[in-house]
């Protein structure tokens, strides 16, 4: 039966949803850039809510926005929880903003039923998560812990050619802050992060149980751009044993590193591969053998070791194809993200207090990075709450039913009533 929380909040998230798919829509899904114009807009439809509410806002250096509702004891750090505004270019309009709009549910609640938490309650708004547009993921909440490299900084946009740099300045912030090793804002002051997420995958959504307890997130390496390059020839003319053809040299590689993938799974290992763009050069026709082709490839497991072994495979491999084809292998400098382990403590405090409230729940990995792994490999308690959604994600047709979502909210809602005074070690 549906708790007074969830018949009371339901309407306001939809109006949320409804709202920013309104202000984003691009075909038949949205388009919120990080450091965009749209994505500003969402945030300032946000900050207004947060005005009605009376919550404390700020922003930081790396434009994310800060919205709190004030403790008893303010000497307390607060406990955060949020997402990113952002999401892939004509994606689905849940990924990221379901955790936001959770969170500010949760605030709304507080300020309806005059709750007020022993310690600090902040709703956090981040930028940029989402990797799709400029190649590197988690930017905002990495710009505001003082990760950002130069290099980063200088990845282009993947249509307009723009840096990362000059598309941070154009939203009014200055990138050289974000690279100092020194974080914008006191971290100290963050007891706990918990981001409420759609899981991305169909586990939750083929079974009774809507509302998953998230025990690990994956890290992944990365190559935006790897290029196969043989030698442009002939469709006729040249036989098969004097070819350098690229194409197929990246076939060959795609392929071993698949049924490699095959042999670490029946290992036990956690891992995932995938190869998600394939371009020839601009002069490929139906009559030339091919000579270059570029690509792309993304490596995932929740664990470190995983990922650094078979990203060393994958080189090996590429570079004994190269020399059985007469092809060379050129591979752009490794985006790594680092796979987190989801502190015990917290998420079992997650677990606990959704069981509690009668909500059911179960324990479930993370396929997909967050920004919480952020949080986390910095020391700062983190975990996450996953809804069940349709359809996957990272497309427009991602689906996310209210009456899942707003079990979510209250199993967050829950986790913060009930979050310990002396915090979660």
């Amino acid at each position: 039966m549906p708790s007074e929380f969830q018949k009371k909040s339901s309407e306001f998230a939809k109006k949320c949803f409804d709202d920013i798919r309104e202000m984003s829509k691009d075909g038949q899904g949205v388009s919120r850039q990080g450091y965009s114009p749209v994505e500003t807009q969402v945030l300032e439809y946000f900050k207004k809510i947060g005005n009605e509410l009376n919550l404390e806002i700020s922003t930081d250096k790396a434009g994310n926005v800060w919205m709190t509702i004030p403790g008893k004891n303010r000497n307390l750090p607060a406990l955060v929880s949020g997402s990113h505004v952002d999401s892939v270019p004509q994606g689905g309009n849940y990924d990221g903003l379901a955790g936001v709009v959770a969170a500010l549910t949760v605030a709304r609640w507080m300020r309806e039923i005059n709750y007020v938490p022993e310690r600090d309650y902040t709703v956090l708004m981040m930028r940029m998560e989402e990797s799709s547009w400029f190649g590197k993921c988690y930017v905002g909440s990495l710009g505001m812990t003082g990760q950002l490299t130069e290099q980063d900084l200088a990845l282009k946009h993947r249509s307009t050619g723009k840096t990362l740099k000059e598309t941070i300045k154009a939203c009014g912030f200055n990138p050289d802050d974000l690279t100092t090793g020194v974080p914008v804002v006191d971290l100290a002051k963050m007891a706990a992060f918990i981001e409420l997420h759609i899981e991305q995958g169909p586990t939750l959504d083929s079974s009774d149980t809507r509302v998953g307890i998230v025990t690990g997130i994956r890290g992944n390496f990365r190559h935006k751009t790897i290029k196969c390059i043989g030698e442009t020839a002939h469709s006729g003319a040249v036989d098969k044993q004097f070819r350098h053809d690229a194409v197929l040299a990246m076939a060959e590689l795609a392929y071993k590193m698949d049924c490699l993938w095959d042999d670490w799974l029946k290992d036990g290992k956690d891992l995932v591969f995938t190869i998600g763009v394939v371009h020839t050069a601009a002069t490929s026709a139906i009559a030339i053998v091919p000579g270059e082709v570029t690509f792309c490839c993304d490596i995932r497991s929740l664990h470190r070791e995983t990922l650094e072994q078979f990203h060393a495979l994958l080189l090996q491999q590429a570079e004994e194809i190269g020399k059985k084809r007469g092809v060379k292998f050129e591979f752009d400098k490794t985006i790594i993200s680092e796979p987190l382990a989801i502190h015990e403590n917290l998420m079992n405090h997650l677990d606990k207090s959704a069981r509690e409230a009668g909500l059911n729940v179960r324990k479930l990995p993370s396929g997909a990075g967050h920004d919480s792994v952020i949080f986390g490999n910095l020391g700062i308690p983190a975990a996450m709450i996953f809804v069940a959604n349709q359809d996957g994600s990272h497309n427009p047709h991602e689906k996310m039913k209210l009456e899942d979502f707003i079990q979510g909210a209250d199993a967050l809602w829950n986790a913060v009533k009930n979050f310990p005074i002396e915090g979660i070690k």
